[in-house]
C-alpha cells in the first residue's frame, strides 16, 4: 500500500507547516483536537521547526466514531503521521499533551532511535488534580467503566476546563454552552463517554510498561497548578523513564491545557530550545 503524505494525514482538522529539516510531531489530548495545539505549533514553526499535528482516529468526528475507536487506533494515527513526517525531515521530535504524551511514550518505545527526543506536556497517568473529585475516581468511575453502564454514561468536564487564562476559558465556555456537536473538529467533545475513558485506562497501562524502554532525550513539562493531573504525574515519569537525559520544566500560572494557557509561549520557546540541543 502506498505511504500517505503528511499533508493528507493532517487533513482539514490538523495542520502542517514546512520549515527546516528538523520536524516535530504534535499529539493532541483525549477528546481534543489539533486546534488546541495550533498556536503552540505556530510558535515552534517560527523557530524554524517543521510542525505537523494530525487528528487522532475517532476524534474531530461524531461521538459514535469516538466511541468506536480504541487506543490502538489513536496510536496508529500517531505512528502513520510520524512515518510521513520522517520522510519530510532529517530528524523528528515528538510532543504530546495529556493523553497525547502517553501516546508519545508508546511511539518512542517502539520506534526507539528513530525518535530524536520527546516532550511530555501534562502527562496524565493519574487523574488527581485539584478539580477532580476523589470519590468519582475511586468509587464511581470503576463501577461504570468496567460494567455495561459505560455504553450509556458520559462525563462532562466542569470549569475551568484545564485553562487558567480567563479570556481563553470564556471562549471555550461559550462553545460548550452552544452544545453544537458540529464543532467537534474545532474544540472536541464537551462530554467524554465512559467507554472512551476505559480505553484511556488501557493506554495508561501500556504507557507504564513502555517507560523503561524510552531511551531518547526527554523534556517533561507540567503545571504546579494542574487541575486535572497533579505534579505527581511529572515526578512519576521523571523517576521511571529509561532515558539518561531528562529535563523538567515546571510552570505556574497555568492549568492542564498548557498549549492554550498563560505560559504557552514560554513553553514553546523551551521546547524549541530542547529540539535544537544536540543529544
Amino acid at each position: 500500500m502506498r505511504a500517505r503524505d503528511i499533508r493528507d494525514l493532517v487533513g482539514p482538522s490538523g495542520f502542517f507547516e514546512k520549515r527546516g529539516d528538523t520536524g516535530i510531531l504534535l499529539i493532541h489530548g483525549l477528546t481534543g483536537t489539533p486546534a488546541e495545539m495550533r498556536h503552540f505549533g505556530r510558535q515552534l514553526a517560527r523557530k524554524g521547526l517543521t510542525v505537523a499535528c494530525p487528528p487522532l482516529a475517532g476524534h474531530c468526528a461524531s461521538v459514535g466514531a469516538l466511541k468506536a475507536s480504541t487506543w490502538q487506533d489513536w496510536y496508529r494515527s500517531v505512528e502513520e503521521a510520524f512515518d510521513a513526517l520522517s520522510r519530510e525531515c532529517r530528524q523528528v521530535y515528538v510532543a504530546g499533551l495529556s493523553m497525547g504524551a502517553l501516546l508519545c511514550l508508546v511511539l518512542t518505545a517502539r520506534q526507539k532511535e528513530r525518535v530524536a527526543g520527546i516532550t511530555l506536556l501534562s502527562p496524565t497517568f493519574f487523574y488527581d488534580g485539584w478539580n477532580i473529585p476523589k470519590w468519582r475516581q475511586r468509587l464511581l468511575l470503576p463501577l461504570v467503566i468496567y460494567s455495561p453502564l459505560r455504553h450509556f454514561i458520559s462525563w462532562e468536564e466542569p470549569p475551568p476546563y484545564g485553562i487558567k487564562d480567563e479570556r481563553v476559558r470564556a471562549m471555550v465556555a461559550a462553545v460548550l454552552e452552544n452544545r453544537d456537536t458540529r464543532t467537534a473538529d474545532k474544540v472536541g467533545h464537551f462530554k467524554t463517554p465512559a467507554s472512551v475513558i476505559r480505553e484511556s485506562k488501557r493506554l495508561i497501562r501500556a504507557a507504564k510498561l513502555c517507560l523503561r524502554s524510552v531511551r531518547m532525550p526527554a523534556l517533561v513539562v507540567h503545571s504546579l497548578e494542574d487541575d486535572i493531573a497533579s505534579i505527581r504525574n511529572a515526578h512519576f515519569v521523571a523517576g521511571r523513564i529509561g532515558s539518561s537525559q531528562v529535563e523538567t520544566f515546571y510552570v505556574n500560572d497555568s492549568y492542564h491545557v498548557l498549549t492554550l494557557d498563560k505560559r504557552k509561549d514560554d513553553i514553546a520557546n523551551r521546547v524549541a530550545d530542547f529540539c535544537s540541543t544536540p543529544a
